[in-house]
């Protein structure tokens, strides 16, 4: 009887796009008879994975957040970044597109340094539109919404603007929390680590 694994769904988070898994995917298609979900979300997309824990839990047979943002009813995705980080994104954005993105910011706060890495990714990546951090999140149920919840938080260098959300991760009851030692852009800097690691977390 062939082996029946997950179906992965892996969301970018900000300046990022699909193809920033480009090195996980080939790794995770090797499996066959996909079925359920392991949903994924990197930075940013902490604030979605949490929103469709939300609203459809029954899809859903994992939850990952891979060193992504945990959001509280109510806030918005800027709500728990220092205001000074808040402040100067706020004045970017004014100044480069009149108030609507987000500039690219540099490459160096997602612990991507390695020439090759920074050649592969910059000319993909984009301005962010603010709009997505400036609305509320609003949620009906906990955290999670009772889903199997693993958190993988990058320590090598470890992310900033997360430190509240690794913090959260720990304290939920029944939460895995687990380490990558790379910086911010896992799929990037450890695709293969990153990979088996998510191969590990649906079974």
């Amino acid at each position: 009887m062939a082996s029946i694994h997950k179906t992965y769904v892996l969301v970018h988070g900000a300046w990022h796009g699909g193809w920033c898994w480009r090195h996980v995917t080939p790794i995770l298609r090797e499996k066959e008879e996909l079925s359920d979900i392991v949903l994924v979300g990197h930075s940013f997309a902490g604030n979605v994975v949490t929103c469709i824990a939300d609203r459809m839990p029954e899809r859903i047979a994992q939850l990952v957040y891979l060193d992504a943002a945990i959001p509280l009813d109510g806030e918005s995705a800027f709500s728990p970044l220092p205001e000074a980080i808040v402040a100067e994104r706020i004045e970017l954005s004014k100044k480069t597109s009149g108030g609507l993105t987000m500039p690219i910011p540099d490459l160096k706060i997602f612990g991507v340094t390695e020439p090759a890495q920074v050649q592969w990714i910059t000319p993909h990546l984009r301005p962010h539109p603010i709009k997505t951090y400036t609305d509320q999140i609003r949620f009906k149920n906990p955290l999670g919404n009772g889903r199997p919840t693993t958190y993988i938080a990058c320590t090598n260098p470890i992310y900033a603007p997360l430190a509240r959300a690794r913090d959260i991760a720990k304290k939920q009851p029944g939460w895995k929390y687990e380490e990558i030692a790379c910086g911010h852009d896992a799929m990037v800097a450890l695709p293969q680590p990153l990979a088996e690691m998510l191969l590990a977390i649906g079974k």
